[in-house]
């Protein structure tokens, strides 16, 4: 019975923390990020039209150099991920997606070097893993390539 009064308490706890991350600046701010990226309609192109191109791009991988639109679409590739990757909307949104991240990352090892220095943690932060000895590599992605 005790045991379980504690995983309630304990629960309750990670919800209060995961209310007051929601409800912090940083992610307000990759929120509104967000938003105006997904709301753009030039973002939105731009987007798009890297994404169409991964398919094609991924079928021209598998033939590799054989390919017969192999340089068209490598070169297309790489011009439509930079157009893409310049657009302010979305450096804004990964600059946010990145704070964010941080934010979690930094919580994970709080937490886990609560419970024991020797607790990995993923971080997909090269930062925090050397520094701690911690973390299995992740990363998070914009959604948009």
């Amino acid at each position: 019975m005790l045991a379980t009064l504690e995983r309630i308490e304990l629960l309750d706890q990670a919800d209060q923390l995961s209310k007051m991350v929601l409800e912090s600046e940083i992610v307000e701010h990759y929120q509104i990020c967000l938003y105006k990226m997904q709301t753009n309609k030039e973002t939105q192109r731009k987007i798009n039209r890297f994404v169409n191109l991964k398919e094609l791009y991924e079928e021209v991988q598998r033939f590799g150099k054989y390919h017969p639109d192999y340089k068209r679409v490598m070169s297309q590739i790489r011009d439509y991920k930079r157009e893409m990757d310049l657009d302010p909307l979305v450096a804004e949104f990964k600059l946010a997606e990145n704070d964010l991240q941080a934010l979690l990352d930094e919580i994970s090892l709080l937490i886990g070097g609560a419970v024991s220095k020797h607790i990995k943690v993923p971080t997909g932060n090269p930062f925090f893993d050397s520094g701690h000895g911690s973390g299995c590599g992740g990363g998070g992605s914009c959604g948009c390539g």
